[in-house]
């Protein structure tokens, strides 16, 4: 699974951060990581907060997310190098701290870089991922694989890592599907009906794994 690399930039305000939680929330699902959504959005709102805090309403910021290896990592860069974030041993009265305290706590790493335009304040996840290219592995995922292999595609034949297989096993689930979709036809039912099951079914299922 290819997950590329991508950023967006705001402005840093508090009535952005919702649709900022989404969109990560959005991608990670795309990408097959809704483990790490509630880390991620955490991180998000934290090093966000921190923004307008210490450096001030409305600031141009970039959030950028990609993989590094199997760690997912989320960037959030501002213009103001002087602002430099500081771990502080927040107490249970203190108005401040507790953001990057919980950015630590739901992460396996953090720090800030100076850059010629500001600072970048990164963190990351560890995921389920053995690789970068990888599936997180699920009961589901290899049911179909198994499924796919059985369809009629050489699958098992190719290396699993090349590119030729993915785009093999991407046109068998597809044929795989629309043959599906012909059969409840076949037996006087709605295709569209099946669909919308089908997507209910496996939203439900993201939902419980994440």
């Amino acid at each position: 699974m290819q997950r590329k690399a991508w950023d967006l930039p705001f402005l840093a305000e508090p009535s952005g951060v919702a649709a900022l939680r989404r969109i990560v929330r959005t991608h990670l699902t795309l990408w097959g990581l809704s483990d790490v959504v509630e880390a991620a959005q955490i991180c998000v709102t934290e090093l966000v907060a921190n923004v307008i805090t210490h450096v001030g309403l409305g600031t141009p910021t970039t959030m950028a997310v990609d993989m590094n290896g199997t760690y997912l990592r989320i960037a959030i860069s501002d213009p103001d190098s002087r602002a430099l974030p500081t771990l502080l041993s927040a107490t249970t009265t203190a108005e401040s701290g507790r953001g990057l305290a919980l950015v630590a706590a739901v992460t396996d790493r953090w720090g800030v870089i100076p850059t010629e335009r500001g600072k970048t304040t990164w963190c990351e996840i560890a995921t389920e991922l053995r690789r970068n290219d990888t599936h997180v592995d699920r009961p589901q995922v290899h049911r179909a694989e198994a499924l796919l292999t059985l369809y009629g595609q050489p699958l098992l034949r190719m290396s699993p890592t090349s590119p030729l297989s993915h785009a093999v096993a991407e046109e068998t689930a597809i044929a795989l599907i629309a043959d599906l979709l012909h059969w409840f036809r076949a037996h006087g039912q709605d295709p569209d009906t099946a669909l919308d099951r089908a997507q209910t079914h496996f939203e439900s299922e993201l939902g419980a794994v994440g």
